[in-house]
């Protein structure tokens, strides 16, 4: 899912998982239409984990906290539950950390819908998703709007009561915190004995992570994100993507056929520029045709990109090459992507497929709209079986 995205929920009681290469504190609100609680009865985490339809579940440090809602049981009145999350460390943000919440049918466990807050720096609490009754149906949205001054941030906005501490000349043991006080968690009974560090988070799959252009181009690795801006400079209004590949047996022509496929927040198909279509969304997106080179020596077919232009109801890109002739991957010596300043010409991210596979489809690589307006792009290289773009829309939108 991507920022302010939105799926309807298929199970009438679904769990929210948080996990992250650290241990996070995960609550959950139950909202009025006026976006408030109705008391702090309402306020669902570690110290107070049942309400009425939402419960709290601890992963003990070893699995992901969860909140899991019975839409069934939600009492009227209450429109919306949202999933928060807190690293569980006192004062630490979520600079590093990219937290992914996970929907899942609380019945059977099958994921429902994914989601990773981008751009995170200084919060140090999150609401992460919100489940919501519209029109007689509930569904989930993706939120990931961040907050500087931490879980009670949060429960302020939300109508907790939130009471300050008050100083003491020296430490004292603190009382239990009720839901009054959801800024400090309590120790655990056995924090008081010695206990044994936790081993180091295991370590994230090659590439993860993402990255921007401050220090300038970029060259990525499959699944590896970078946010296509630079401090204190505008936001990029017109990129060109080239797309490239030779052919792994010399004097033998290899030919192959390069796309863009734009969807809308809930991955719904909008439209797709190949060579038969070379213009779409009104001249946001250009194709540059079959089989011509672009700047920069080697592009073999070139989409321009007018970030600006794009409407509002298209969140993401998903950029695929097809061989239409039906040769497989496995005849292509090398293929790339690279993302380049229109209006510079100046290389801003490469992609180079280091594997093939022999398939007849792969996507290369997506750009995603952050709900800050800003543009994400991420390397893919996941091959697929298809000739054709058409072929290609549902595989690429089950990937964005």
């Amino acid at each position: 899912m991507t920022p302010g995205s939105n799926i309807p929920l298929s199970a009438a009681r679904v769990t929210v998982d948080v996990a992250a290469p650290v241990r996070l504190d995960v609550s959950g609100l139950l909202l009025t239409g006026d976006g408030k609680v109705r008391s702090d009865d309402d306020f669902i985490f570690y110290n107070q984990p049942t309400g009425p339809g939402v419960t709290y579940r601890s992963g003990g440090g070893t699995a992901p906290d969860a909140i899991t809602v019975d839409t069934g049981a939600v009492p009227p009145g209450i429109e919306k539950i949202v999933v928060t999350a807190s690293p569980d460390a006192a004062g630490q943000s979520f600079q590093g950390i990219e937290p992914t919440a996970t929907i899942r049918n609380a019945d059977d466990n099958s994921v429902l819908g994914t989601f990773t807050p981008p751009q995170l720096g200084a919060e140090t609490a999150l609401v992460v998703v919100e489940i919501y009754l519209r029109n007689g149906v509930w569904k989930a949205r993706a939120v990931g709007q961040g907050y500087a001054n931490g879980l009670a941030g949060i429960a302020t906005d939300f109508g907790v009561s939130v009471e300050e501490p008050a100083a003491a000349p020296a430490p004292v043991a603190s009382p239990t915190p009720t839901v009054q006080t959801p800024v400090a968690p309590p120790v655990p009974q056995a924090a008081a004995a010695p206990v044994t560090p936790p081993p180091p988070p295991a370590a994230p799959p090659l590439g993860a992570g993402k990255i921007n252009l401050d220090k300038g181009r970029v060259s990525l690795q499959k699944n590896q994100t970078v946010s296509l801006v630079k401090g204190g400079r505008p936001l990029l209004s017109q990129v060109k993507m080239g797309l490239g590949w030779e052919p792994a047996y010399r004097g033998k022509d290899i030919d192959l056929d390069a796309s863009v496929i734009a969807y809308g927040p809930q991955r719904n198909h909008v439209d797709s520029c190949y060579f038969g279509k070379l213009s779409i969304l009104n001249g946001a997106i250009k194709h540059s045709g079959d089989n011509l080179t672009g700047e920069g020596g080697g592009d073999d077919e070139v989409i321009v990109v007018d970030l600006g232009r794009i409407p509002q109801e298209v969140t993401g890109l998903v950029f695929t090459v097809n061989s239409f002739s039906g040769q497989k991957f496995t005849e292509v010596a090398k293929a790339y992507c690279r993302l380049l300043d229109a209006a510079t010409g100046e290389e801003l991210v490469r992609f180079d497929l280091t594997n093939a596979e022999s398939q007849t489809g792969v996507m290369m690589a997506k750009l995603v709209k952050q709900f800050t307006g800003e543009w994400d792009m991420t390397a893919m290289g996941d091959f697929v079986k298809s000739r054709t773009v058409r072929g290609m829309v549902k595989p690429a939108a089950q990937a964005l």
